[in-house]
């Protein structure tokens, strides 16, 4: 069930003169990730087979990531009057999409796979959050903290399902880390070069996974704060069985925000060469 609609947000305080360029792409990109949820949904069925009760949660979680695209995608038009939503999504789905026809999790287990979430959650949370702190423009505030409300939701879920499957398949805290450290490094892969690409450049241009996804980190990763990071290795630490709000957990968070910094400057030199 959605927590909020997308015809309950305020379409009309959407103030053209507040709007900021940098934010414009990464909303693009977002909004076709965020669509593609079914795709994942479908994958997720597949893995849990035999469970109701996560398949049935699981459906309605990708119901709400589609939301998060149009709303996204909606703003994303009136932000940019000549950019068409649908058309780039359609443009996304032809040059990437993920393997649903499995019978297994591609992280060894069922545990392994709800952690793999649970990271993907924690990025998500905290990526709206910080857009939310970074826009002065009132409705994409507004989308942004609906849509980290509901990643954090999503977290909750996904944590609670780990905890049942964790009893029963026993993974270790440094396996748990493995695999999450692993999900945490994949966000520069094909997913979100290519959702940039084709949400940003003109239909003729060719893809160059290194190009887009450098223009993508360059923008994304400017708009992070310590305070954002510091929740990020919150929610990782607990879903990997370490104590957050902990002395190591504070100086991870000081440790990731220098290397964030250090990585945009690496795409940002990339760009300009």
């Amino acid at each position: 069930m959605k927590h909020w609609h997308i015809d309950q947000m305020d379409w009309n305080s959407f103030d053209p003169s507040r709007v900021d360029p940098e934010i414009i792409p990464l909303v693009k990109a977002a909004s076709v990730v965020e669509k593609n949820g079914l795709d994942y949904a479908q994958y997720l069925r597949r893995v849990f087979v035999g469970d109701p009760d996560f398949s049935k949660a699981a459906e309605n979680w990708a119901v709400e990531e589609v939301q998060h695209g149009d709303a996204l995608g909606r703003w994303a038009m009136l932000a940019d009057p000549s950019w068409d939503y649908e058309t780039a999504f359609d443009r996304y789905r032809a040059s990437y999409q993920i393997d649903a026809d499995v019978d297994a999790s591609i992280r060894g287990s069922r545990t392994g796979e709800l952690i793999a979430r649970c990271m993907v959650e924690t990025g998500t949370s905290s990526f709206y959050t910080a857009l939310a702190d970074a826009t002065d423009e009132p409705l994409l505030k507004a989308i942004c903290k609906q849509i980290a409300a509901d990643e954090y939701r999503h977290f909750k879920l996904f944590y609670d399902h780990m905890r049942r499957y964790l009893k029963r398949e026993k993974l270790g805290v440094w396996a748990r880390t493995r695999i999450a450290l692993g999900r945490v490094t994949e966000s520069e892969d094909d997913e979100l070069a290519s959702a940039y690409h084709t949400t940003n450049e003109p239909p003729g241009m060719a893809y160059d996974h290194q190009r887009c996804i450098a223009a993508y980190m360059s923008k994304a990763m400017g708009f992070y704060q310590p305070r954002h990071i510091d929740r990020v290795t919150a929610m990782i630490f607990k879903t990997i069985g370490f104590t957050p709000h902990s002395r190591l957990q504070k100086l991870a968070s000081s440790l990731v925000f220098r290397l964030i910094q250090w990585r945009q400057k690496v795409f940002r030199r990339q760009i300009e060469a």
